[in-house]
C-alpha cells in the first residue's frame, strides 16, 4: 500500500516521488524522475554512447576519404564524378553528425533547469573521476589543446591542410606500431616524415617557403606533443644514466668560479645579476617543454640573456669567445634537470631545417660544446695545479668566495677592500708555506742524494783500493859514461853557399 501525505492541500503519492531506477531515493521531476546519483549515471552513459558514435563516424569518413583519394589517383578519367559523389556523401554525413550533436545538446522545455543541472553534473563527474590533479590528466588536456590548435591552423591551408592532417594521422598510427624499434630507427622515421611533408607542400601544393616553414613548425608541435611520453628518455636507451652522470659531475664542480673560467660577467651589477638569473631560469625551463622547437626557444632565450649580461658588463657587444665560457658557467650554476635527455630528444626529433640553420641551431651547438667541456674539465682547463684541483674535487678545501657573496650591498668599499686584501694575504701566506715546504723537501732530497753518492764512492774504493807505486829513478844519458866526450868533434853546422 502506498503512503500518502498532504502538502499545501494537495494529496501526493510518495511512491511516485521515488527514483525511476528503484534505488530507494527520491527522484526529481527536473531530472526526469531520477535521483542525482542515477541521473549522473544515465547522463554519463548517454554521453559515452554519443562520443563513441561520433568517433566511429569520424573513422568511417577518414576511410572513405582515403579510398576516394586512392581511386582518384588510379582512375584519372573518372576523377570528377567520383570526387563529386564523395563530396556529396561526406556533406551528408557531416550534416547528419552536426544534427545529431545539436540534438544531443539541445535544451528541452525545461531548458534553464536542465542546462544548469548538466553543468553541475559535468563538474561533479569530473571531480569524481579526478579528485586531485595528476600528470596524466594535465598531459591529456595539453594534448587536446594542441590538437584543436592544429586543426584550426590547417583549416587556413584548405586542401594542403587536409593532406597534412591525413599524413600526420598516418604517421602517428605508424609510430604506434614502431615502439618496439630502437630510438634511432624511430628518429630516422620521423626525420623522413619531416622531409616528406616539406617536399609535398613545396612540389605538389606549391606552398610558399615561409608558409612551409610555419606549417612544419605546427606539424612538429602536433606530432611530438602526442609522441613525447614514448620517445623522450625511453627505457631502451642509457639517457637517464647519462643524466645522472652529468648532474653528479656538475655538483662536484660547484666550486668553480667565474674567474677560473674567464667569464666576462660581473654579478655585482644588479642588472647583470638579473640577466644571469633569467638565463638560469630559461635553461631549467627547457625540461618542462614537450616540443623540440620550444626547447630550442628556451636555449635561445637563455643565450640572449647571456649576451645582454656580457654587453652590460663590458659596455660593448659580446663575442663568441666571451659567450661560451659564460654559457658553461650558467650550466654549472643552474644544473638543468635531464640535460642529456633533452639534448638527445632535440637531436633525434627536431625539424632538421631548424636545427641545422639559424640562431637556434647555433645556440644549441654551443650548449652541446658546453656540456662536452664540463664532462672533460680538468686542472689544466682551469689553470690550476693538479693538487689544488684534486683537493677542490674531493671537498678538502674550496676557493675563496667572491666579495659579492660575502658582503651585503650596504657595506662600504673600504671594508670590502680591506677584506679583499686580507684574503689575498692569506692566499699568499698559504702559497709561501707551500713553497717553504717544497724547498725543505728539496733540501732533504739533495742531502739524501749527496749521502748516497758518498756511500757509493766509499764502497767502490773499499772494494777496489788504490795502490800508489814509488817514483822510479830518471834514466841516465846514453853518453854519460863515455870519458872521451870532450875529444869528439863539434857538431856539423849548416852552411849556405852563394851560387
Amino acid at each position: 500500500m502506498s503512503l500518502k501525505s498532504e502538502r499545501r492541500g494537495i494529496h501526493v503519492d510518495q511512491s511516485e516521488l521515488l527514483c525511476k531506477k528503484g534505488c530507494g531515493y527520491y527522484g526529481n521531476p527536473a531530472w526526469q524522475g531520477f535521483c542525482s546519483k542515477c541521473w549522473r549515471e544515465e547522463y554519463h552513459k548517454a554521453r559515452q554512447k554519443q562520443i563513441q558514435e561520433d568517433w566511429e563516424l569520424a573513422e568511417r569518413l577518414q576511410r572513405e576519404e582515403e579510398e576516394a583519394y586512392a581511386s582518384s589517383q588510379s582512375t584519372q578519367g573518372a576523377q570528377s564524378l567520383t570526387f563529386s559523389k564523395f563530396e556529396e556523401k561526406k556533406t551528408n554525413e557531416k550534416t547528419r553528425k552536426v544534427t545529431t550533436v545539436k540534438k544531443f545538446f539541445t535544451a528541452s522545455s525545461r531548458a534553464g533547469a536542465k542546462k544548469a543541472l548538466a553543468g553541475k553534473l559535468k563538474a561533479e563527474i569530473q571531480e569524481a573521476k579526478a579528485p586531485s590533479p595528476s600528470i596524466h590528466r594535465q598531459a591529456s588536456i595539453e594534448t587536446d589543446r594542441v590538437s584543436k590548435e592544429f586543426i584550426e591552423f590547417i583549416r587556413t591551408y584548405q586542401k594542403p591542410g587536409q593532406d597534412i592532417y591525413k599524413q600526420c594521422k598516418l604517421f602517428l598510427d605508424s609510430m604506434s606500431h614502431k615502439r618496439d624499434l630502437s630510438i634511432e630507427e624511430q628518429s630516422e622515421y620521423a626525420q623522413d616524415f619531416y622531409q616528406n611533408i616539406a617536399d609535398r607542400l613545396q612540389t605538389r601544393w606549391k606552398v610558399p617557403p615561409e608558409k612551409v616553414e610555419k606549417a612544419m613548425d605546427e606539424v612538429e608541435k602536433y606530432i611530438m606533443t602526442r609522441q613525447y611520453k614514448y620517445v623522450f628518455c625511453p627505457e631502451t636507451t642509457d639517457d637517464e644514466k647519462k643524466d645522472l652522470a652529468v648532474q653528479k659531475r656538475i655538483r662536484a664542480l660547484h666550486w668553480v668560479t667565474p674567474q677560473m673560467l674567464c667569464v666576462p660577467v660581473s654579478e655585482e651589477i644588479p642588472e647583470v645579476s638579473d640577466m644571469v638569473v633569467k638565463a638560469i631560469t630559461d635553461i631549467i625551463e627547457m625540461d618542462s617543454k614537450r616540443v623540440p622547437r620550444d626547447k630550442l626557444a628556451c636555449i635561445t632565450k637563455c643565450s640572449k640573456h647571456i649576451f645582454n649580461a656580457i654587453k652590460i658588463t663590458k659596455n660593448e657587444p659580446a663575442s663568441a669567445d666571451d659567450f661560451l665560457p659564460t654559457l658553461i658557467y650558467i650550466v654549472l650554476k643552474g644544473n638543468p634537470p635531464r640535460l642529456q635527455s633533452n639534448i638527445q630528444y632535440i637531436t633525434r626529433f627536431c625539424n632538421p631545417s631548424r636545427l641545422m640553420t639559424g640562431e637556434d641551431g647555433y645556440y644549441f651547438t654551443n650548449l652541446c660544446c658546453a656540456v662536452a667541456f664540463i664532462e672533460k674539465l680538468d686542472a689544466q682547463s682551469l689553470n690550476l695545479s693538479q693538487e689544488d684541483f684534486d683537493r677542490f674535487m674531493t671537498g678538502q678545501t674550496s676557493p675563496k668566495k667572491q666579495e659579492s657573496d660575502s658582503f651585503s650591498p650596504d657595506v662600504c668599499l673600504g671594508v670590502k677592500q680591506m677584506c679583499k686584501s686580507l684574503d689575498l694575504l692569506s692566499q699568499l701566506n698559504e702559497r709561501q708555506e707551500r713553497i717553504v715546504s717544497e724547498a725543505k723537501k728539496l733540501e732533504k732530497d739533495l742531502i739524501d742524494w749527496t749521502d748516497g753518492i758518498t756511500k757509493e764512492v766509499e764502497d767502490i774504493v773499499e772494494k777496489y783500493p788504490l795502490e800508489i807505486k814509488p817514483k822510479s829513478q830518471a834514466l841516465a844519458a846514453i853518453d854519460s859514461e863515455n870519458v872521451e866526450n870532450d875529444k869528439l868533434p863539434p857538431p856539423l853546422q849548416p852552411q849556405v853557399y852563394a851560387g
